[in-house]
């Protein structure tokens, strides 16, 4: 073998044995990969900075989040294609590389890639064929690779969306509980029935269970967190970070509130945007998004509209230290990840223009 054969033979093994590894990761290793490089999150990596690049230069945010939703089931699509790619070639290189013999007449580099081709999609034309033992081995594996390629794309696509359905519902019955965007304050105001938070303690407890469950799944299946909601004003990150601020509200002191189950929701939250930008590497940002994200102007107002609705939010300086303590434990993570997902952060305090989704509709809406 010359050196050049031997060159396409080390590299079509590592090819094959890199890409056969890394499916093995992304789909059956039900938990999250800590090395550094992985062949999919430099895929990932590589494809969403220009693709968020040119969403960025969009000026209208609807056209932007329609073009941000195709991305997540666009690239998946792309990442089985590479995977199906690279091993064609893979196995080509190593066809080549050792010059095994075929039927069919003149053998070229395009002769191997196509009888891989062809082998890997198990179309069996039979006009090319390997003639020796070693070739006929490889053809077998190939054909087993190719079926377990298909067996990844009917598995993994089903789990992929049933956890999708599983986490949307939930962000979509935030929309009359919370507001749209969803807001921390508003939650508060239309949970207080009956000069009681009997609903909010159920309400945190679910949203205890989503978060440990969206840290599960989206950590498995980092790709989930590309998927876009139905409506450009609501997200995954923006609910998350809805359900954050509220329990930190009850955290420093709304009288009569679930302190507990807060705190037990505050946890799982918390653990779940932190887990997510550790696999994102997104630095946290520095301690003054805090402040730009609630001014002390909008933590008066914020008093004002709570105790107007029979809230009593403490206005002594321990509250207000309290308060940004808890802010600093996971607002700079998720806006983080808001700078690098291009999924916007909800307000504390819905806009007076702002109207629920579900009054809304192509006809009109309801005042």
């Amino acid at each position: 073998m010359t050196p050049l054969r031997i060159l396409g033979a080390i590299v079509g093994v590592l090819s094959i044995a890199v890409i056969l590894w890394d499916a093995f990761e992304t789909v059956i290793l039900p938990r999250r990969v800590t090395r550094r490089i992985k062949l999919t999150g430099v895929f990932y990596s590589t494809i969403w900075v220009p693709w968020s690049a040119v969403v960025r230069r969009i000026t209208t945010r609807r056209r932007s989040d329609k073009y941000l939703g195709l991305f997540g089931p666009l690239s998946l699509l792309i990442l089985l294609g590479m995977w199906a790619f690279g091993l064609i070639l893979g196995y080509a290189l190593v066809l080549w590389s050792i010059q095994e013999k075929l039927t069919g007449g003149a053998v070229g580099f395009g002769t191997y890639l196509y009888l891989s081709g062809v082998t890997f999609f198990t179309l069996g034309y039979g006009d090319i064929a390997p003639m020796l033992p070693f070739g006929r081995f490889l053809a077998v594996v190939e054909v087993a690779n190719g079926f377990g390629l298909l067996a990844i794309v009917i598995s993994y696509l089903p789990i992929l969306y049933q956890a999708f359905s599983r986490r949307e519902a939930s962000i979509a019955l935030l929309d009359a509980r919370a507001g749209s965007p969803s807001s921390a304050v508003e939650l508060l105001r239309r949970h207080r029935a009956e000069d009681t938070f009997e609903d909010l303690n159920r309400l945190l407890s679910e949203w205890e269970r989503w978060s440990a469950e969206l840290l599960e799944s989206h950590l498995s299946y980092p790709v989930l967190c590309y998927f876009r909601s139905q409506h450009d004003n609501q997200s995954w990150l923006g609910a998350l970070t809805t359900v954050l601020d509220t329990c930190a509200l009850v955290m420093v002191g709304v009288e009569g509130a679930p302190v507990w189950q807060a705190r037990m929701t505050f946890a799982m939250a918390r653990h779940a945007v932190v887990d997510i930008a550790q696999v994102f590497r997104t630095k946290p940002s520095p301690a003054g998004c805090c402040e730009a994200r609630l001014t002390s102007a909008d933590l008066t107002r914020m008093r004002r509209i709570l105790t107007e609705n029979g809230i009593r939010l403490g206005d002594d300086a321990s509250t207000e230290k309290r308060l940004l303590e808890l802010r600093l434990m996971y607002e700079p993570y998720v806006a983080a990840l808001s700078a690098w997902l291009l999924m916007p952060l909800p307000p504390w305090i819905l806009p007076p223009d702002a109207i629920d989704n579900w009054k809304t509709s192509a006809w009109g809406r309801i005042q």
